[in-house]
């Protein structure tokens, strides 16, 4: 039995689901500030955002696969369907079923946020539901996929920042806040660097196989530029955020991320071979969480 799980757990890349709520972690702690939080919303979209996300890596798990792109060339962890240990009829289910549980959740988040007197907002949200679970799918998977067209970044940058955050404030409070869009840019920022490391630890096999990512087409330097570029700008953004929104000391607390960040950085620019680039997908993901963690937790204290 323990066999039969260790697979599939694997496909769900448990690494990525830390970050894929940092989002939700802070859209809500700013809710919370202004005075309107709902926990069964909270859990909610944790529980949504986390069948995404793993609807996500089923997805890109099979795609890669079909391609060719998840070959012996590659470097990090074994895929689930490379290494021949789930089938690709199996995941294809698994991805089938994975929608169908993000659907469901996504109608309890949707009516818990607005119930039946709000239905336009029902609507509009069930509608981003429905282009959420078509982005995780389609990143990796069909014959458009975006993800080989180098346009991967920008749904990170938009999904994992300005949705994840904005959405889930309004989720709570029915309002739209400019406050919102310097945090949202700046875990947009760092998320695409977690997608960045992923692609340029796997540039080469990427580049046979014809998947065009930014790494590939910018090249190995020009991918450091733009990652340094990626991180610096979410440490310069977040400051000058804590500076125009200051309440509080508390609201510093969050500067502590800017240690391992800037060592991020260093070990980086000195980078050379794909295992230097997949050693740090987890500091970043789990300095990124920590971020959001604490940059919200600085505004409720």
């Amino acid at each position: 039995m323990i066999k039969d799980i260790k697979p599939w757990l694997s496909a769900f890349r448990l690494r990525t689901l830390p970050l894929s709520v940092s989002g939700i972690i802070l859209g809500s702690c700013f809710a919370f500030y202004n005075g309107f939080f709902n926990w069964i919303v909270f859990l909610l979209a944790i529980l949504t955002t986390i069948a995404l996300q793993i609807l996500s890596n089923l997805a890109n798990d099979l795609g890669d696969s079909e391609k060719g792109t998840d070959n012996e060339h590659r470097v990090g962890p074994e895929r689930a369907v490379q290494s021949g240990k789930i089938t690709s009829d199996q995941m294809f289910e698994a991805v089938k079923m994975n929608i169908i549980i993000v659907i469901i959740l996504a109608f309890l988040l949707v009516y818990c946020a607005f119930g039946v007197r709000h239905f336009l907002y029902a609507v509009l949200f069930l509608a981003l539901a429905g282009i959420s679970i078509y982005s995780a799918v389609s990143y990796t998977m069909g014959n458009s996929a975006y993800g080989y067209k180098g346009l991967g970044d920008l749904f990170v940058l938009i999904f994992f920042g300005f949705v994840s955050v904005v959405g889930t404030y309004f989720l709570h409070t029915m309002q739209l806040d400019h406050v919102l869009v310097l945090p949202a840019l700046t875990l947009g920022l760092l998320s695409v660097g977690v997608l960045n490391l992923n692609n340029m630890r796997d540039i080469d096999s990427d580049k046979m196989s014809n998947k065009m990512t930014l790494a590939v087409k910018m090249g190995k330097k020009g991918a450091k530029i733009y990652h340094v570029i990626l991180i610096a700008g979410a440490i310069i953004i977040s400051l000058i955020f804590s500076i125009l929104y200051y309440t509080s000391l508390w609201n510093f607390l969050f500067l502590v991320t800017y240690i391992p960040l800037i060592l991020h950085i260093k070990h980086i620019i000195k980078a050379k071979q794909p295992n230097d680039f997949d050693s740090q997908l987890k500091v970043l993901a789990l300095t990124t969480f920590v971020f959001s963690l604490l940059l919200g937790i600085g505004y409720i204290l």
